[in-house]
């Protein structure tokens, strides 16, 4: 019989904790549903803000995927939404929420069939194949919207950035800040449309409609030195040269020995550090530039020199600016000052040093061919200043996205809608359990006009009867119509300009199926006991004695 009493097989270390099954199945998808649940209340121009606090931080956010990312999630699986979210903010901007909500509406209709027995991967087929269906779905019915026409093509614009504002904290100044958002990206190189070329400057103090837009640059003023104020103030078309020099007399960095064998010959080395720096600040006088800009310090002896023949200087521009300074005015950064020529040099229209709230400000305005733009947000608080700043990045990757795909389709749940009219016909031409799973991820869509209802306080039972009607109707003459949060009614959303790109509604539908995938297709979780921080008794370095 002692064949029969095999030894157990200890594949893991004492302490390792695992968890597998069905049990383990459910309990992931409950870590993802109470993640959603959190998130969900943001979704809308009536959405709640989160006030997330982080030491000595406080945060008051209703984008998804700032709130998502600041909630230091530490279940492994939720994590997956935290990925989804930030990838979804990365790639189009905006549409973070409603891409959480949607992962966590898929997994709720996945738990009631893996709670029924159903295999997960028949599951994750059936779902991969209605997320194709609900891409092409949109495809067929987005509208290109962007016409060749300036004028109405920034009317268009303006549409979208207000669809993406509306549901922001700064949603009552939608019209003001749409405005500002397309002037801002029609300045942007047509082919890159690069982000970094809008400067967003934060300075506290009177309203958001005390926001400034200039087309060009515009930088807080740098740290100067004695003799500052004597340089003007203002120039009319100035010359301009970009430098990451630094025009400073600096002490040696280590101990420097020089043999000398009489005392005029120590005065020659002090005059040769003189004369290099002069030298220096002639050849940038010299270029015939009136604006000197570096990356690196000014000190007090070249802010003087500068001022004594009527130049205006900063030194420590951040590198932001000074890249924006070169693709406004046209100037070239330069790494020295041998060699320079007037070719070299950019120009712009005016510079003006002006006061905007408690700080100075250089402005390089009248640029001729800019690519760049600058907003200073003005309000009445740090966080209130914070929250805007985020809103109008969203806005403006929304329309940079309508400029590189102008397909767009009706916001405020039109299209969950009527993809969800539609997998729920195409459900009935399958058999089996696919019918059944594909209706539940129909259903799932559902979920973004309920929200926006119950976010706005209304009853979401008889105006989602209503919306089904109406997308029930022949022809699909019903398939732009969505949710009136004004009237507390329907309305053709299309009609009424609520507008969002189709790219966003693709790369959420495809990041939340693929994250629910994910989700189901894990049977199992090992938590190594390393991952506690704390090492193992037998892995303890030589000398440390064990604790009994």
């Amino acid at each position: 019989m002692s064949y029969m009493l095999q030894p157990g097989i200890i594949l893991l270390k004492e302490g390792t904790d695992t968890s597998q099954g069905t049990g383990h199945l459910i309990s992931n998808i409950n870590a993802c549903e109470a993640i959603s649940n959190i998130i969900r209340t943001t979704l809308g121009p009536c959405g709640m803000d989160k006030l997330i606090y982080n030491k000595d931080t406080t945060t008051i956010s209703n984008d998804g995927a700032t709130v998502i990312k600041l909630l230091d999630i530490a279940h492994p699986a939720a994590k997956t939404l935290v990925d989804i979210a930030k990838s979804q903010d990365e790639e189009v901007g905006d549409g973070t929420t409603s891409v959480v909500i949607l992962a966590g509406e898929f997994l709720s209709a996945a738990k009631s069939f893996i709670e029924e027995g159903i295999h997960p991967q028949v599951i994750i087929r059936a779902y991969r194949k209605a997320c194709a269906l609900a891409k092409e779905r949109i495809k067929q019915l987005a509208v290109n919207v962007l016409p060749e026409d300036k004028d109405k093509m920034h009317e268009v614009l303006k549409r979208c950035a207000s669809t993406s504002l509306n549901s922001k904290l700064i949603g009552t100044h939608c019209e003001f800040f749409s405005d500002i958002v397309v002037k801002a990206v029609s300045k942007l190189d047509d082919k890159a449309l690069g982000l970094e070329a809008i400067g967003v400057k934060k300075e506290p103090g009177g309203s958001l409609v005390d926001s400034i837009f200039i087309e060009g640059v515009a930088f807080k003023k740098t740290f100067s030195y004695a003799g500052f104020e004597q340089q003007p103030k203002k120039i009319l078309n100035p010359k301009i040269l970009c430098l990451n020099v630094e025009l400073e007399l600096k002490n040696e960095k280590t101990n420097a020995e020089i043999h000398i064998t009489h005392p005029k010959e120590y005065q020659s080395f002090v005059d040769a550090e003189w004369n290099i720096i002069y030298d220096k600040l002639q050849k940038c006088v010299d270029t015939g530039a009136q604006v000197i800009l570096s990356r690196l310090p000014i000190g007090d002896l070249a802010t003087q020199f500068f001022a004594d023949r009527d130049l205006f200087c900063a030194g420590r521009v951040t590198s932001e600016d000074l890249v924006r300074v070169c693709k406004a005015t046209g100037a070239k950064m330069q790494t020295t000052t041998n060699g320079m020529t007037p070719n070299v040099l950019g120009l712009c229209g005016e510079f003006e040093e002006r006061q905007v709230g408690a700080q100075r400000y250089n402005f390089f305005t009248g640029c001729k061919g800019t690519k760049t733009a600058t907003v200073i947000l003005r309000g009445g608080g740090e966080h209130f200043i914070d929250e805007a700043e985020r809103s109008l990045h969203d806005a403006i990757m929304i329309v940079r996205r309508v400029m590189k795909h102008p397909e767009v389709v009706a916001g405020g749940g039109a299209i969950d809608m009527e993809i969800s009219k539609y997998l729920n016909e195409h459900s009935k031409t399958i058999g089996g359990k696919e019918q059944l799973i594909i209706k539940g991820f129909a259903k799932a869509f559902e979920a973004i006009p309920r929200q926006l209802l119950h976010n706005a306080g209304f009853d979401a039972n008889d105006l989602l009867n209503l919306l089904r009607k109406k997308h029930s109707l022949p022809d699909n003459k019903g398939k732009w119509f969505g949710v009136d949060l004004l009237n507390e009614d329907i309305f053709d959303a299309y009609a009424n300009y609520v507008w969002e790109p189709a790219l966003v509604k693709l790369n959420s539908i495809e990041a939340a199926t693929e994250a629910a995938c994910v989700i189901l297709s894990v049977d199992e979780t090992v938590k190594n006991p390393k991952s506690d921080g704390k090492i193992p008794d037998d892995e303890m370095p030589a000398g440390m004695g064990r604790q009994f």
